[in-house]
Parts: C-alpha cells; structure tokens; sequence
C-alpha cells in the first residue's frame, strides 16, 4: 500500500529558491529495505553543495534521477521491512547519512544503509551526529592519526564537523588551533577546548599559526573552507605535516603546486565519508565509538538551530551566511 510524504525536492540546481517543498506518494518497502519515519533530519553543508552544483549528485548517488528529493542524513524509527530484512523489526530505533532522500517524512532504504540507535542517544543526538562524527571519526583516527602534543589546526572550529574535531583532538591530548570567522565563535570553541583562536576577520590565519608554533608549523590542518585557505595552509605546515582536505565550502580548490611540500616532507590529503561507511562492521563499530563517546560526555553535540522541513530555505540561506554555530536540525 502506498503512502503520502512530504519531501524537499529540486528540478534544477540553484540557490534556496530552487528548494520546493511538495507531497509523494511512497511505494511499500523493497524486500532488502526497510521504511524509516523520520523524526530528525541533519542539515549539512553537502546538501548546500548538491543544491548549487557543486557536488555531482550523481556521485554519491549513482542510481538517482531527477528531480531529487535532497538530504544525506537522518534518524527515526522503522515503519515497515521488507521479507529479506531479518537483522532490523518494526519499531527499531536507527540513524543513517550519505543516502540521498533524508528531507522527507518516510523513505525507504537498504537495510544494511542502516545504523541501530543506543537507547542512550536521541534522535535529535543521532541525527545531528552521524555524519559530522562519523566524519570526525575518520579525520582524526583514519587521515590525521592525530596523537598527544601535536599541533592540530582545524577550520570552520565553531561548525558542526570543526567543534567535534576540536573537542576530540584535545580530548586525545593535541595542542589545537580553531580557526573562525567572529568573536561569538571564538567564545564558543574557547568553551569546547581549543587552546588558541584564529579571527580571519581580524588575523592572518597563516602568521597566526607560525607565532603559536614558534615557526615549526602545524602537524595537522583539517579544511574544510578549500578556495580561500588551502595554499596559506600549506605555508604553514611542519616537517612532515599533513594538510587533510574533506570539504570546500567557500569555493573549489585552485590548482596546487605539491612540489612546495617536498622540502618539509609534507602532504596533502583528501577524505570523504563514503569510503569509511562502506563496510556495515566498520561503520557500525564506528558509530558505537562514536555514540559512546556522547554519552561519556568527552564528546558534545551542540544543537543550536531547529527548522521545520516546510523552512528549508530559511536553514540554507543561514549556513551559507555563516551565521550557525554547532549542529542544525530539521524537523518533519
């Protein structure tokens, strides 16, 4: 039996305008799926970078058709399973990320896309942190390998990604650099542990880091910004430093001349979440890290902005302004 939803979908790419709020009518579940009812959704810039064709949503989705229904992340409970889905029941709490289609009230999904929620974790929790911890998760464990008394600098410190990478990187013992856009977000990632703050309004990010360092430079760079920091990054790496690149949020990346890190030993690095979520073991191993690490509270989630689905336009338009701190969130 069919089943109406609403949904967020666009015809073409654009800005917020593009982003029609309209109702489906949703098939019963394949026999490898299940149908979620979401009850949280995240809010991610990815889902900024499908919008306005930055991001091939082709790529991540390769069997998609237009027009797309957007969103990558969300959580809720199972509704209907299909005849083959024998590890989840109706009624199971769950999350999941990087599987378009999360702006809608119900979707259908493979069942082993799929990630159970502790009874300990909300729903809000969950949707808020799959993908930005999830990422996290692999930045500082996978990529950065990132270990006590390092220098980590990360970009974007006061978003939902950089505020988890920088409570992480001192939970582990780094010396860590936040780099944002205001005073208001320097109070923020002062209270969540960075040890230094970095105004690119008012300072230069790259002399800034070579004066903390004392000259030596950063061991860890997470950017997330792309066009406007990735070269002053490579300026300002220490011997055998990485730069990890996981996002380009003020614009593609201009060409690199890599022969600029070879005096240092440096390097470039590159990371995306799909990679890391492929496995169902790795991904749920990871997801209980995680998950374990909120609820120890060595890990915060911050969820400071709540918008209905009906307002999507409202919620991009206030990311690309980068006026959010933390998680957002949207609400069927």
């Amino acid at each position: 039996m069919n089943i109406q939803s609403n949904v967020i979908k666009i015809y073409n790419t654009g800005d917020s305008s593009v982003l029609n709020y309209e109702k489906i009518s949703l098939n019963e579940p394949s026999p490898d799926e299940v149908r979620v009812r979401h009850f949280v959704i995240g809010l991610n810039f990815i889902d900024i970078n499908m919008r306005n064709g930055n991001y091939s949503i082709k790529s991540y989705a390769p069997d998609s058709k237009p027009p797309y229904i957007l969103g990558v992340e969300g959580s809720g409970k199972i509704e209907s399973v299909g005849k083959n889905v024998k590890e989840f029941k109706v009624g199971d709490r769950v999350t999941h990320c990087m599987n378009l289609g999360t702006y809608s009230e119900l979707m259908n999904i493979k069942a082993d896309k799929i990630i159970p929620i502790p009874d300990y974790i909300s729903f809000e929790i969950a949707a808020a942190a799959t993908l930005k911890g999830l990422t996290a998760h692999y930045l500082i464990k996978e990529l950065g390998n990132v270990r006590k008394n390092q220098t980590v600098v990360i970009h974007a410190a006061a978003g939902g990604v950089g505020s988890l990478l920088c409570q992480w990187s001192s939970f582990i013992g780094a010396k860590t650099i936040g780099v944002v856009s205001s005073d208001k977000k320097i109070l923020r990632i002062e209270k969540i542990g960075a040890d230094f703050s970095i105004n690119t309004e008012k300072q230069n990010f790259l002399n800034e880091v070579m004066k903390i360092t004392d000259g030596k430079g950063a061991d860890v760079i997470y950017d997330s910004v792309g066009k406007d920091t990735l070269h002053k990054g490579l300026c300002c790496l220490a011997e055998r430093g990485k730069l990890i690149s996981y996002g380009n949020s003020a614009g593609l990346i201009p060409s690199v001349d890599i022969s600029l890190l070879k005096p240092i030993s440096g390097s470039i690095i590159c990371g995306g979440l799909l990679t890391y979520i492929k496995n169902k073991e790795e991904r749920n191993n990871n997801a209980k890290e995680l998950f374990n690490l909120v609820a120890k509270g060595n890990l915060k989630v911050d969820i400071n902005q709540r918008y209905k689905l009906k307002d999507i336009s409202d919620a991009h338009d206030d990311i690309e302004s980068r006026i959010t701190t933390g998680s957002s969130i949207i609400l069927p």
